[in-house]
């Protein structure tokens, strides 16, 4: 239910809609669970890289591969993304799902790796070609071996993300009465990983 505005939180300058939902009582495994079946059911999200002179640009990319926190993705390195990537290490992934809003929001370094990369042939599945075409040439063909080919490994650094704990109608009159009284909605969990959190998922991964 809508929680009401504290005199508190608005002395400490502090965000209602976040502390309200952040999650003090959900045990750490149970979190990290939680957060790998959702980028997991998703599967798809926004990469966004740093371009010298403009800054952030995103763009819609289909996980490769996820190794615990770590993100592995198939990408054709004629991509602009790979030279943002020459000037700048660090990016976001976000993940959101339109049904729940449910969303995730992850701080990384990204590694670029050639063609040599036998990671490759383990990821890559025939739908990839259709997305890097075959000249003919016997050499770019949209194939692991295609030199175009290349693996952007994500390293996670920082993580964020919602759920929610309300259906789409508890959603609804969750926001609605939240307007209504003056109160603040409570529709979800909040809840972070910080980079130790993220050491310990690397060892624990799954």
């Amino acid at each position: 239910m809508p929680e009401p505005l504290q005199k508190s939180e608005i002395d400490s300058k502090t965000d209602p809609s976040v502390a309200k939902q952040y999650d003090h009582d959900t045990p750490k495994s149970e979190q990290i669970d939680d957060f790998y079946k959702t980028v997991d059911k998703l599967g798809v999200g926004l990469l966004t890289t740093m371009r010298p002179g403009l800054g952030p640009v995103s763009r819609s990319m289909a996980i490769g591969k996820r190794n615990g926190p770590d993100f592995l993705f198939v990408a054709n390195k004629h991509s602009k993304k790979f030279a943002d990537l020459e000037h700048e290490k660090t990016v976001e992934i976000t993940f959101q799902n339109s049904s729940t809003h449910d969303w995730v929001s992850i701080s990384g370094t990204a590694t670029t790796v050639s063609n040599e990369d036998p990671r490759i042939k383990e990821i890559y599945n025939p739908g990839l070609s259709a997305w890097f075409g075959d000249l003919g040439d016997g050499v770019h063909t949209g194939t692991p071996e295609d030199p175009r080919m290349a693996l952007i490994e994500v390293q996670s650094k920082y993580i964020s993300y919602w759920k929610s704990t309300v259906t789409t109608l508890g959603f609804v009159k969750e926001v609605g009465v939240g307007a209504l009284t003056g109160q603040v909605a409570n529709t979800g969990v909040q809840r972070e990983f910080t980079e130790e959190d993220i050491k310990q998922m690397r060892h624990t991964q799954a």
